[in-house]
């Protein structure tokens, strides 16, 4: 009773709603970095297909590049946090048991991902060690899973899972549920126009790459080879190796691009609390 009354209090307080609109902002740039990278190596003009990680090294890499990182870190710690207290309070309720149920540790594995991000990026600040990329990390995990008990059944599970996860983005971005989330009323017929063309586009472009890296999970279990096993970056990689692969590939780009910008709009306008 006592941790749920200070998460309550912890949640009402205004440092709280600053360090969760800071972690939307960070969540933005980051997305907004591998959307345009990706952007540049579909129009063969440099770039590359990257994921949270490779982005993360890309900013430190650039001037102000550590300054930058220091607000990433607390940008995702703040992140991790409400998707933390939104696991824990229910705070986004759907009014459906299941679906809280579902709902909440979804918010939970976000809570730690982003967690993991800003222990990567503070790595990559303290030691100057680069981030594991989502490749590898898909691939280690698919290779543990494998390797215990009715691990084959598992990667397959966690492949629908994921691809369960696609379908709901899709369904977001087409029904606009995410608009539940916003102050709209706080927001002009720009803005509010801007909020629904970012938020659309740039949720169902990470449901398409949700789609292809599930399905890449699903083809590790059945071959037993965790290699196949593919993140963010390995996504984008196999959307630009398909026939028109330029063009799927600046499709979702630009895609993610969008997302980025979604973020910073979720920075402003995103109702935080209950």
């Amino acid at each position: 009773m006592a941790a749920s009354m200070a998460t309550h209090a912890a949640m009402r307080s205004p440092w709280f709603a600053a360090l969760a609109r800071l972690g939307y902002a960070a969540k933005g740039l980051v997305y907004l970095v591998i959307g345009w990278l990706a952007l540049l190596s579909a129009v063969r003009a440099g770039g590359q297909t990257t994921d949270p990680q490779g982005a993360i090294t890309a900013i430190y890499q650039q001037s102000f590049g550590k300054a930058l990182l220091v607000v990433i870190v607390v940008g995702f710690i703040g992140y991790a946090l409400w998707q933390f207290v939104r696991a824990a309070l229910n705070v986004d309720s759907e009014g459906d048991p299941k679906k809280d149920t579902v709902m909440r540790i979804g918010f939970a594995v976000v809570g730690v991902t982003y967690l993991g991000f800003a222990l990567a990026a503070l790595r990559l600040l303290l030691r100057n060690t680069a981030p594991q990329g989502s490749n590898a990390s898909a691939q280690d995990w698919t290779a543990r899973l494998l390797t215990a008990p009715f691990g084959q059944f598992l990667v397959i599970l966690l492949g629908v899972v994921v691809l369960g996860v696609a379908v709901a983005l899709f369904y977001q971005a087409w029904k606009r549920r995410f608009e539940r989330y916003f102050a709209v009323g706080q927001m002009n017929a720009v803005e509010r126009k801007i909020m629904l063309i970012t938020g659309r586009y740039g949720i169902g472009a990470l449901g398409a790459i949700f789609i292809v890296t599930g399905l890449f999970l699903i083809e590790a279990a059945a071959h037993h080879n965790a290699q196949q096993a593919q993140g963010i970056a390995g996504a984008l990689a196999t959307l630009a190796a398909q026939p028109f692969g330029p063009v799927l590939l600046g499709l979702v780009a630009a895609g993610l691009v969008a997302y980025g910008l979604y973020g910073w709009v979720e920075a402003r306008y995103r109702r935080i609390g209950a």
